[in-house]
């Protein structure tokens, strides 16, 4: 028997179709009506062989947020190519752009 389960998100809008508010739900995964500050989400189609993507953010959200945000979305895209693919190296080469994003962006000291 196949289980399914829903993932939703309910974004808010202003009167321009700006997001004010997100929020999202994952029932599986014990997330009920929590807020969040943006979104990324792709989907792969296999029949086009591209991804679709949504990138949504709310117009409160901190440039430092976002910075950090991309940061660490960077950092989870490395980590899934490693367990998806097995490729270490580009990983670590993944996570060794990540780290000189956070050092240029002041999100992490330079080491000397």
């Amino acid at each position: 028997m196949t289980k399914r389960t829903d993932i939703a998100l309910r974004i808010d809008l202003d009167e321009n179709k700006v997001p004010e508010t997100i929020f999202w739900d994952a029932p599986d995964g014990g997330v009920k009506n929590e807020e969040a500050s943006a979104v990324f989400l792709s989907i792969w189609d296999p029949k086009a062989k591209d991804t679709l993507r949504i990138d949504l953010w709310t117009k409160e959200m901190p440039v430092d947020d976002m910075k950090r945000f991309l940061h660490q979305t960077l950092l989870s895209m490395a980590d899934t190519l490693e367990r998806a693919t097995n490729q270490e190296e580009m990983a670590i080469d993944m996570r060794d752009f990540a780290k000189y994003y956070a050092e240029k962006l002041d999100l992490i000291k330079k080491k000397a």
